[in-house]
């Protein structure tokens, strides 16, 4: 049995390549080597659970060492950061055929802690290629190749 603590906030992350995020047929974010992160707010997340979460995707060891292990993190490799807001990671799937967005933090919420998120991380790397974002409300499409392929599901 897999045990999901719910009420944290949660990131997907993918090493990746190169990753981009286009809204209405426009390119608005694009990295190369470094990580894309689906953020994913729950109505109980705070600052303090971003701040914490930032932690751990700069410092999570997901790249490679030069003896093939992963023992590097993004701050390590001076990688690229893609965050991209999705609230669909907060679903309850559960039960039955369609997902319950419950536990989800309300659009206002949701995007002040994902503009937090961006702007710690911009504090943290301040080099301004290093962190893009997605759009916070938009009908995105992303794109990516993941490098490996590496995926992580993070909570904090």
């Amino acid at each position: 049995m897999i045990f999901i603590k719910k009420d944290v906030m949660i990131a997907l992350i993918q090493r990746v390549t190169t990753a981009w995020v286009d809204v209405d047929s426009r390119r608005i974010a694009e990295i190369g080597p470094g990580l894309l992160a689906l953020i994913g707010v729950e109505k109980t997340d705070t600052r303090t659970n971003a701040d914490k979460l930032l932690h751990r995707l700069l410092h999570y060891r997901v790249f490679a060492d030069a003896q093939g292990k992963m023992n590097h993190s993004l701050l390590d490799t001076e990688g690229q950061l893609l965050l991209v807001p999705q609230f669909t990671l907060v679903a309850d799937t559960r039960k039955g055929n369609r997902p319950s967005f419950s536990s989800g933090a309300d659009p206002q919420t949701g995007r002040q802690l994902f503009d937090h998120l961006i702007n710690q991380a911009r504090q943290r790397l301040p080099d301004s290629k290093r962190v893009q974002s997605g759009q916070f409300g938009a009908d995105m499409q992303v794109g990516l190749v993941n490098d490996g392929p590496v995926t992580f599901w993070l909570q904090q």
